[in-house]
């Protein structure tokens, strides 16, 4: 068994790690992202705003049920699941920065249709590449993703690239914006950027072979976003009305 885990280990591969704790926090972060999901259509009148970040919510309660799926050995093939949750978690940076374009009411999103070609492109690769992942190993506190060779770092830099340009960018439309509630709302929604950066860029100074398992870590602190969107930045913007083109 031990000549198996070192074979499993020293494959060619590229590895991203999902520090999301133990399976019942996964099942539990999910359960509260679905539910404010949910809480988001019920409660706020349907608006751009309203859609995108109910969307954010379904893929990042998505990504903690496929990797539930998969360390609870449940659900099936847990590469479909494998693959589920690569897909989903591909959809939040373009979600994201779609997003701030909406609660700025910019005209012009030169940056959006960019940045959801990038994700539909990592969406086939996953989806349609038969060894676009390979392998994975539920450690108690993580799951360990195996992804072909090359593409863990690509997609690291597309994933942090992304939610680094997003958060530069909402910190221009709040320097730009005389709107008090525009510039609340795209603070909180920067606040909940600045969750998922800090702890992934403290990891990747001290051990630089993180910078492999960027959506991982992240992961991890998904519920604070989910919480942010949800009670600070929905009931601003999903009542805000955007400028017509």
């Amino acid at each position: 068994m031990l000549r198996a885990m070192r074979k499993y280990t020293t494959r060619n591969y590229d590895r991203n790690t999902f520090y999301c704790f133990s399976p019942p926090v996964m099942i539990a972060t999910f359960v509260i992202e679905i539910a404010l999901a949910v809480w988001a259509i019920v409660r706020y009148k349907p608006s751009t705003a309203t859609w995108l970040a109910t969307a954010l919510l379904s893929f990042l309660a998505l990504f903690q049920l496929a990797e539930y799926l998969v360390c609870q050995k449940l659900g099936g093939d847990a590469l479909l699941w494998s693959r589920i949750g690569f897909m989903s978690t591909t959809m939040l940076p373009p979600l994201g920065i779609h997003l701030v374009h909406v609660l700025a009411g910019a005209k012009k999103r030169l940056l959006v249709w960019p940045a959801y070609a990038l994700a539909a492109l990592f969406i086939a690769f996953f989806a349609l590449v038969g060894r676009s992942l390979d392998g994975h190993a539920c450690m108690g506190n993580y799951v360990i993703f195996q992804v072909a060779p090359g593409f863990g770092g690509l997609y690291g830099v597309y994933y942090y690239g992304l939610l680094i340009g997003t958060l530069l960018l909402g910190l221009s439309f709040i320097r730009r914006s005389r709107q008090r509630k525009t510039k609340k709302a795209l603070g909180a929604l920067m606040f909940g950027y600045a969750i998922f950066l800090i702890p992934t860029t403290t990891a990747s100074l001290l051990k630089p072979e993180t910078i492999s398992a960027i959506p991982s870590i992240m992961c991890g602190f998904a519920v604070l976003l989910a919480l942010v969107l949800s009670f600070i930045v929905l009931p601003i913007g999903a009542q805000k009305k955007m400028p017509k083109k």
